[in-house]
């Protein structure tokens, strides 16, 4: 039986190491993400050009990838680090957003899934369409609930060995045998652009401590977010007080209580 390793020893672990992280995000998500994992103990770096795409991945602890804002050239730069990614052993993270929207958007991702991604994270909507399904997205946003979406989640665990993460109200983590769920957060994240995508690339962060143990990691970062989310709702008058509450809570956020977010599923 595989050993769990506790979200706060990880967390514990990721602040000592601050893994510098290769992300390769949206137009809208940089900044928010960047300071995400700044403030949770990370170190990011942007950089998506095919001319050093690969480069850097074959040197950063982790790389994570999100399509929101495709476009030929980034995905020659995804496609680059992907590869560097594996060859130097080093975990990637996969965000397939909206990857259903279009015919463009569907090719990108299957070429990206075929280079074997570590960990997917996604919406509950995206995950049921990258199974095959047919789910109630549309664009970014997702119309189905967590639960409808984790036999799909189990699914594409076992297809692509690989962990896949379902976001949502209550978190869905599994690599195809094991389960858990995650709770906490609040129903003010879903209003603040680009949260989901700042946590693809915190849980690069959390893999890049741990690429031995990617479901644990995953695990953990989703824990992070969550506890750092209804910590910061306490006192949030909106979406706009939330964001910067959302900030400082990662950064005051103490290890000892991400373990009892996570229950099994």
């Amino acid at each position: 039986m595989t050993e769990t390793i506790p979200a706060s020893q990880l967390l514990t672990e990721m602040r000592a190491r601050a893994p510098l992280v290769q992300c390769i995000t949206n137009y809208v998500a940089m900044n928010i993400a960047a300071n995400a994992l700044l403030a949770a103990g990370a170190s990011p770096a942007m950089v998506h050009a095919p001319e050093e795409a690969g480069e850097f991945a074959a040197i950063a602890g982790a790389l994570t990838i999100n399509i929101g804002t495709l476009s030929t050239e980034w995905i020659a730069g995804m496609r680059a680090a992907a590869k560097a990614a594996t060859a130097a052993g080093k975990p990637w993270v996969f965000d397939p957003v909206a990857h259903f929207a279009t015919g463009f958007r569907r090719e990108a991702t299957q070429a990206l899934l075929e280079l074997k991604p570590t960990i997917i994270r996604a919406n509950a909507s995206e995950i049921i369409a990258l199974a095959g399904g047919t789910g109630a997205g549309k664009g970014v946003d997702s119309g189905d609930s967590v639960e409808f979406a984790e036999q799909s989640a189990m699914l594409l665990a076992q297809q692509h060995q690989a962990v896949v993460a379902v976001t949502g109200e209550i978190d869905f983590v599994t690599d195809g045998s094991r389960s858990v769920h995650v709770h906490g957060g609040s129903s003010l994240m879903p209003r603040i652009t680009a949260l989901g995508c700042s946590l693809t690339c915190l849980v690069g962060a959390f893999a890049a401590v741990r690429p031995d143990a990617p479901f644990d990691a995953t695990v953990a970062a989703l824990a992070t977010f969550a506890v750092a989310g209804r910590d910061a709702a306490k006192l949030a008058e909106g979406p706009g007080s939330f964001q910067w509450r959302f900030l400082d809570a990662l950064a005051a956020l103490q290890p000892a209580a991400l373990d009892a977010a996570v229950t099994p599923a």
